[in-house]
């Protein structure tokens, strides 16, 4: 990509992140496009991105890296500076801190760098929520997550949720709340069973490890404390049902998963931001097990594929911005063939949008 690609993708995502009620992190943005365009050392750092900056989330890697350094006080004037500690923080003071980071790290850095996001966002579980409990109604549920990150999602069944007009789940799990618009999920009713769970990424977060940890934290944007607390919340969850998460590349894990005849009730693949980061070849080799196995559904032993991505992953019109809740399930009365889009929303699921019954 040329450099003037990142710049835009940067400042595309400054106005995501207004959007989105985050200042500070739309700020960064813009003095990074600044700074790129002034041939300064962001422009050093990623200015030759040799991969699409959108897709690869560059943006959010970038932001990562210089919250880390002020969460883990890798640099004290960040640490200093930054809203973590700094409810009155000012962009014109925090950014020429983050430029000389970057100049004496630029090595650690450019590592940060190479990773992609692993927000494992458990607010985006509201928008997979109406999927799972339409879902539930049909017998008990196997998960199976792919780009699990830490796996905080395999406990949806553990939230409280909370919008204005429902609720769902038992008060004094991690509360999920969002700006919910249309009716409330048809199913609110459902008691899920949850009979098996199982997750892989190729890079696992694990929660017990303070490292890891401190990774999850650094890609929450740094002024949104709300999600902060969500995180240590989920995370406490994990570690007292003993969430793991397997290291794996998604297709060969998804099918060894789904060797063989498929269990009683729903086995349930399901996935939340995550199809962008894989490459052209696992998604066909995803679609592909996932068509064989949907071959051996029937009426007890269905199989379901839930997913919060952007709307043109899941074959729907819409800005690029703009997430959607997929859901195909097998055998089924329509066409297996065609995606139901049951929800749309934002990247962090701050507004969600219930589609109206067809």
């Amino acid at each position: 990509m040329t450099i003037d690609a990142v710049i835009s993708a940067f400042e595309l995502q400054a106005v995501w992140c207004d959007e989105m009620q985050s200042p500070f992190t739309a700020g960064l943005m813009r003095a990074a496009a600044a700074d790129m365009r002034q041939g300064g050392p962001v422009a050093a750092l990623i200015g030759d991105w040799p991969g699409n900056p959108v897709a690869d989330a560059l943006m959010m890697r970038f932001a990562g890296a210089l919250h880390s350094a002020a969460l883990t006080k890798r640099d004290e004037k960040l640490a200093a500076l930054y809203p973590d500690t700094n409810r009155d923080w000012r962009m014109d003071a925090v950014w020429p801190a983050a430029l000389d980071f970057i100049k004496r790290d630029e090595a650690w850095v450019r590592a940060f760098l190479t990773s992609p996001p692993q927000t494992n966002e458990t607010r985006r579980a509201i928008a997979l929520l109406p999927g799972f409990l339409e879902l539930a109604r049909l017998g008990p549920l196997h998960l199976l997550e792919i780009g699990a990150s830490a796996g905080l999602n395999q406990s949806w069944d553990r939230f409280r949720y909370e919008t204005a007009t429902w609720s769902f789940g038992e008060k004094g799990g991690p509360w999920i709340d969002t700006d919910w618009h249309g009716p409330a999920p048809a199913d609110l009713d459902v008691k899920p069973i949850v009979a098996s769970r199982a997750a892989c990424d190729q890079n696992p977060l694990d929660v017990r490890n303070p490292e890891h940890v401190a990774r999850l934290e650094a890609y929450i944007w740094a002024d949104q404390f709300d999600r902060m607390t969500r995180l240590h919340a989920a995370i406490d969850l994990a570690r007292a049902n003993n969430i793991q998460v397997e290291r794996s590349d998604a297709a060969a894990w998804l099918q060894r998963k789904l060797e063989g005849p498929l269990p009683e009730g729903v086995t349930v693949i399901f996935h939340s931001v995550v199809w962008q980061y894989l490459t052209r070849e696992t998604r066909d080799a995803i679609i592909e097990a996932i068509t064989q196995a949907a071959a051996r559904a029937d009426e007890g032993h269905r199989l379901a594929w839930l997913r919060y991505e952007p709307l043109r992953a899941l074959g729907a019109e819409g800005p690029v911005e703009i997430m959607g809740t997929g859901l195909r399930l097998w055998p089924s009365a329509t066409d297996a063939s065609q995606t139901r889009i049951l929800a749309r929303g934002d990247g962090h699921a701050r507004h969600v949008v219930l589609e109206q019954p067809a």
